[in-house]
């Protein structure tokens, strides 16, 4: 018999990776006031990041040689890695003083990440097949405004210890993973089971449009992260130009992040018309325009410039759910889960060096570090190229 949550499956999966993904940029959420309490810089605030990156991109490559996200439950995987990353999030808060054990404890939760993020794709793709493209925007939606969130805990609880928002990040993780145990896996995907070999994650690069659809992926993993990085950088910068009080800058960094949900949501609703390809495409193309100009606009007014940014937000991940669901609809379907862990894998290691590069040189060069993102979208507007919006696979479909 269908329980209550199974009635409405996607919004318990988004619902549940919002709770997840908090995790993901709760440290600098709190930047500032590890600045001011330890004395961090932003190069420290940086490292911590690129910490978390490399936990997330060592989970995916365990996670596709293991073969765990197509030999266990889905669900299963996703509760445990929101108990451990609430663990180690949670224990950060202990030894925040001590660089080596601070460093540590966010690698693991980087590598908790990893089956939250990937799993809630396979999930989505387990309960609702049809139309994945739409689906996915509202989950990879979700992940952004789980990224937002902490700047948004911090806005609300700027009178108090900066312990207490990453302790509300850890809370969150756990009545995420509560949600997707009592869910469960969907229907629509094989039970799991078989033989773990990493070149199964690896098998779809041989497919011209999974290679060309990877690619794209990419271009964006270079520039995201990085972006969303450097936003209280950026905000900090218009905020003292407007000579308004620093406790705009938590509620304007989540509000710009934040706006990416809505750029994946709208991109997902043109997918089902338009296809995942063209959403892509256009999306890719637009934040990649933003990063161009933005350098060359910093004489506006700061009000003018906290628009830019917002519209950079909504669009810099609007492409990512359907890159997603084109690399699902081009997989082995007994392999989804390996072959998203993989491509996840590759495409956050890219965000390292975009985050190292920019946080390093951003007190020598200030806006015009953003223009190291730019390779990103432009690179992978090339590799789309050869891909036909009339191929099946660009609806973003699964087979």
């Amino acid at each position: 018999m269908m329980t209550a949550l199974q009635r409405h499956p996607l919004a318990i999966i988004v619902l549940a990776q919002l709770c997840g993904t908090s995790l993901w940029f709760s440290v600098n959420g709190v930047g500032l006031s590890l600045s001011r309490d330890l004395g961090f810089s932003e190069a420290d605030l940086g490292r911590l990041t690129l910490t978390v990156q490399a936990g997330f991109i060592a989970g995916t490559l365990f996670i596709a040689t293991t073969g765990l996200a197509d030999r266990f439950r889905a669900s299963h995987i996703f509760a445990a890695a929101c108990l451990a990353g609430a663990l180690a999030n949670a224990g950060f808060v202990l030894v925040a003083d001590q660089m080596t054990l601070a460093i540590t404890l966010r690698l693991m939760t980087g590598f908790c990440l990893a089956g939250i993020y990937p799993l809630g794709m396979k999930l989505v793709i387990g309960w609702t097949p049809r139309h994945t493209g739409s689906a996915l925007a509202w989950l990879v939606g979700m992940l952004t405004l789980g990224t937002a969130l902490p700047h948004l805990m911090r806005g609300f609880t700027l009178g108090l210890a900066w312990e207490w928002p990453l302790l509300g990040a850890s809370a969150l993780a756990l009545a995420g993973g509560a949600l997707i145990l009592t869910l469960g896996d969907g229907p629509h995907l094989p039970p799991p089971g078989g033989k773990a070999r990493l070149l199964d994650g690896l098998a779809a690069l041989r497919d011209r449009r999974f290679r060309a659809v990877a690619g794209g992926y990419f271009g964006h993993c270079w520039e995201l992260y990085a972006l969303w990085t450097l936003t209280p950088f950026l905000v900090a910068r218009e905020v003292a130009r407007l000579g308004a009080p620093g406790a705009w800058i938590p509620w304007l960094s989540f509000t710009i992040i934040a706006l990416g949900l809505a750029g994946c949501v709208g991109g997902g609703s043109l997918s089902r018309r338009l296809g995942s390809l063209w959403v892509a495409r256009r999306a890719l193309a637009a934040s990649g325009l933003v990063c161009l100009v933005y350098p060359l606009m910093t004489w506006l007014p700061p009000g003018l410039l906290l628009g830019l940014l917002g519209l950079w937000g909504l669009t810099v991940i609007a492409d990512s759910p359907q890159f997603s669901a084109l690399a699902a609809a081009s997989a082995p379907r007994e392999r989804v889960g390996s072959t998203l862990a993989v491509m996840n894998a590759v495409g956050f290691a890219l965000t390292i060096p975009a985050i190292s590069i920019t946080t390093a040189l951003w007190e020598l060069q200030g806006t015009w570090v953003l223009w190291w993102l730019l390779p990103g979208p432009i690179l992978g507007l090339w590799v789309l190229r050869p891909l036909s919006i009339r191929d099946p696979a660009s609806q973003g479909s699964t087979r």
